[in-house]
């Protein structure tokens, strides 16, 4: 019993924390430029990359991400990640788990 609760809580563990340290410390240090270098600072941005993992797969992190990245861009390459609904739903599901986070770690 105790190493089947034991496995059961790793695979729990293992899958809110499927988000590699580099991409955490990246989010860490991102949030932190924007929102002061303090110790508050830290410990906020840290409480809102943790929430961000327990609510969005890695994997989605990332195609969000890089779709916010491209639509920053100019020309038709940039045009072609806006105005299209798979990439607005990818957005959208990261500025709904960063809203949770903010409503869990800011408040």
């Amino acid at each position: 019993m105790w190493l089947a609760s034991t496995a059961l809580a790793q695979d729990l563990s293992q899958s809110e924390n499927d988000y590699p340290t580099v991409a955490r410390a990246d989010y860490v240090f991102g949030c932190m430029a924007a929102s002061g270098q303090t110790r508050e600072s830290l410990e906020r941005c840290s409480c809102s990359v943790d929430v961000l993992a327990t609510i969005l797969p890695y994997d989605k992190y990332v195609q969000a991400s890089t779709v916010l990245s491209m639509r920053q861009g100019l020309g038709g390459r940039a045009g072609t990640f806006r105005n299209v609904k798979i990439f607005d739903d990818m957005v959208a599901d990261l500025r709904r788990a960063q809203a949770e986070a903010e409503v869990r770690c800011y408040r």
